[in-house]
């Protein structure tokens, strides 16, 4: 060994590589990223959430496209498609999406907007499948229907421009979208598989879990429902909003298992009144047209609505918990 050699060998064991803290470590996150990044849970106080406001790309929407046998407006070459009769009101979707940003900076959130909107991604507001935020960092998705897919490409840079990690973007066959996923503990996530998530992208997700030392569950759904969401959302550190029509009986008996009391939305409620957001363990912000029924169930449970009206936006097909994507939340 030559003296040139001794001396780089020295050198490099005294100023020696550092696995520890790991990557996800409060200090570690400050001293490197400028911030601790990510959730790891669905209900602690929500600091930082990402959102798109509805805008021209819902002008792509055609009158004179209907598919009547449908019960909608669409156009099978380009992708594109919006259910019901009434085309986008978007004056009024931006007002609704406005109040929504409103009461969640009432609520002590930070709210980010999407750098721009991926041209005739008319779905753009609906950030929650754009991105999956975990310990330290965000998991791009990747979207399953062709109207969706190109709406990565904005949040990559968005988050980019924030200065959060990227910890993973699903790539391959893998598809993934963000409103079928969920935290039920800090230690136990569930993903939802359908007809917008596939067996590849969950596989994805569970390999960054699994550094993590979180379990990932995989409820099949039903039929083609899209997300998880639809049917299962935490409000509390061990409360759910369920339609339990909708879930397995094993996933129900799990819940329980793990000690999760689980709310069940009334019959009457309209079907986005789960697709609600908890801004704080045990408060909520809950779309407009609750029943009285499934509103007595959340007071006697110690849950605390706040209602927004949100019925135009929902019309593109997602409700608050879908247009809104946490990407920072306190540990429980």
């Amino acid at each position: 060994m030559t003296e040139g050699e001794y001396r780089y060998n020295m050198l490099i064991k005294t100023f020696a590589s550092r696995p520890s803290p790991g990557f996800e470590d409060a200090s570690e996150q400050q001293a490197v990223w400028g911030r601790r990044w990510g959730c790891t849970n669905d209900v602690g106080r929500l600091r930082v959430v990402l959102m798109h406001r509805p805008g021209d790309e819902l002008k792509m929407v055609d009158p004179a496209k209907r598919i009547e046998h449908l019960g909608a407006y669409g156009d099978t070459e380009t992708g594109w498609y919006w259910r019901g009769r009434e085309i986008p009101d978007i004056a009024t979707q931006q007002a609704q999406h406005d109040a929504l940003v409103a009461a969640l900076r009432e609520e002590g959130v930070e709210v980010v907007f999407l750098d721009r909107c991926a041209p005739g991604k008319m779905k753009s507001v609906y950030t929650r499948d754009q991105v999956i935020a975990v310990d330290g960092g965000a998991i791009v998705c990747r979207m399953g229907a062709p109207i969706r897919r190109g709406e990565e490409a904005p949040a990559t840079a968005t988050l980019a421009r924030l200065g959060m990690p990227i910890l993973r973007t699903i790539h391959g066959t893998g598809i993934m979208e963000g409103g079928s996923f969920a935290f039920i503990t800090p230690k136990v996530a569930v993903v939802g598989i359908s007809s917008r998530v596939n067996e590849a992208g969950a596989d994805q997700v569970e390999e960054v879990l699994r550094v993590q030392g979180v379990d990932l569950l995989r409820v099949h759904l039903t039929g083609y429902r899209l997300h998880i969401d639809g049917a299962f959302v935490m409000i509390d550190v061990d409360t759910a909003i369920i339609n339990p029509v909708q879930l397995p009986f094993w996933f129900l008996e799990k819940l329980k298992e793990m000690g999760i009391r689980t709310i069940e939305v009334h019959p009457e409620d309209p079907v986005w009144t789960i697709n609600c957001l908890a801004v704080a363990p045990g408060r909520v912000l809950m779309a407009d047209a609750v029943s009285p029924y499934t509103a007595e169930a959340l007071d006697k449970a110690g849950i605390s609505v706040r209602i927004v009206p949100y019925s135009a936006v929902y019309q593109g097909g997602g409700g608050i918990h879908c247009s809104t994507a946490p990407l920072v939340r306190d540990p429980i």
